[in-house]
């Protein structure tokens, strides 16, 4: 979560994303932080996937298992619609997370000679430094097909998936994206620098729903649009599949 630097306007924070925490957390029972006692459910029951993540530009995967791949994926890189190749992504579903773990050991355990070290864009806080392997793609979707054919549904592409959920979540986008733009504009430093990280917060989320060809004018005010039109050209760009 962003802390607010000494100087900048008193008042609340609004790291919102991943993505996006408040929605997902409400959002069919997928997210990890969801409160069990509130809903009356054990915390190893409800659906889980198992996902398998490409990187874009080169032959290194993530293989694990969450309750909410798309909060695991933002956690990873903020940028995970351009860092995570979603035409060849994939998430199989399961009922449990018992399930989703056992089948995540299943298919770790041939796998340790294509073992590998995670990108260093991962973000540390993500915890995501193990797991990752190098050239595994056909044998895990091998997998993921066999999978299928047993009963399970298998997210593939997982962009679909990812763009629904997406949909779904954004209905918080409004408020908190004009919370965000009101913050940033107190931000009175030099070159805004103690606002720079909600500033990538807010233009990474913009830049998903591009992406996902999610029209950005349903979720966000034009407030926000128009600086997003603003930004210089190394905050302009972004990715659509």
């Amino acid at each position: 979560m962003w802390v607010r630097p000494s100087g900048m306007h008193a008042g609340l924070t609004y790291a919102m994303p991943p993505q996006f925490s408040v929605a997902a957390a409400n959002h069919d029972m997928t997210a990890r932080s969801f409160n069990p006692d509130r809903i009356g459910r054990s915390a190893s029951v409800g659906r889980a996937y198992v996902y398998v993540l490409p990187c874009r530009y080169e032959n290194i995967l993530k293989l694990g298992f969450s309750r909410d791949p798309l909060e695991r994926m933002a956690t990873f890189h903020p940028r995970y619609f351009e860092f995570f190749d979603l035409n060849r992504a994939f998430a199989i579903e399961f009922d449990r997370v018992s399930e989703a773990r056992r089948m995540e050991r299943y298919l770790a355990a041939p796998l340790y000679e294509y073992r590998a070290p995670a990108p260093l864009l991962v973000r540390d806080a993500a915890a995501g430094h193990t797991e990752w392997y190098r050239g595994a793609y056909g044998l895990l979707e091998q997998q993921g097909r066999r999978a299928q054919h047993e009963g399970h549904i298998l997210h593939l592409p997982l962009k679909r998936w990812v763009r629904g959920q997406l949909e779904t979540r954004s209905e918080l986008l409004f408020d908190w994206s004009q919370r965000m733009l009101d913050e940033i504009t107190l931000d009175m430093s030099p070159d805004g620098l103690d606002s720079a990280p909600l500033r990538r917060t807010l233009t990474d989320a913009i830049d998903a729903l591009v992406a996902f060809k999610l029209p950005p004018e349903r979720y966000v005010p034009t407030t926000i649009l128009e600086w997003r039109a603003s930004l210089p050209s190394t905050f302009a760009k972004s990715a659509s599949f």
